[in-house]
């Protein structure tokens, strides 16, 4: 058996992290409809940049947006200032990264996530010290809903 000397054991330590990193899955694409105006928006969507996703933001008018989220399978009280698409889910709000790869990684049987509102300290909302404590909700498919995370309590 071949001993292995210290210049090739560390040319092998070497190339562990890249091939790690060929090896780990990109997350799939998020994609944001929004309107115009909607600072939070852009924070939230920096939030999701920050932690690795890719985005894809979409103004629309806010009577198109109303409609999204509403054939997405949200109800009025799921709703808040933004709605996204990823991998076949709904993401409603200013829903933590973590909680979405959380999501992907679970594949619940679920329209998606949502942060109802805009709860202060909340990804996006996360402007001074105020911090309201807030769940990130499951939504199922007929509409109802569980909590799935709770910040702040």
């Amino acid at each position: 058996m071949p001993v292995l000397s210290r210049r090739m054991l560390l040319a092998a330590l070497a190339v562990i992290p890249v091939a790690g990193r060929a090896l780990a899955e990109p997350a799939p694409l998020v994609e944001v409809e929004k309107t115009s105006g909607c600072g939070c928006c852009k924070a939230w969507i920096a939030h999701l940049e920050e932690n690795g996703f890719s985005v894809k933001a979409r103004d629309v008018p806010y009577d198109a947006l109303t409609q999204s989220k509403a054939a997405a399978g949200l109800k009025p009280e799921h709703y808040s200032c933004h709605t996204a698409k990823i991998d076949g889910y709904v993401v409603e709000g200013h829903v933590p990264a973590a909680d979405i790869r959380r999501l992907l990684a679970e594949r619940p049987d679920a329209a998606g996530l949502t942060v109802p509102q805009m709860p202060a300290g909340s990804p996006g909302m996360d402007f001074g010290d105020d911090r309201d404590p807030y769940d990130v909700l499951l939504v199922r498919r007929d509409g109802s809903d569980e909590v799935y995370a709770s910040y702040n309590k």
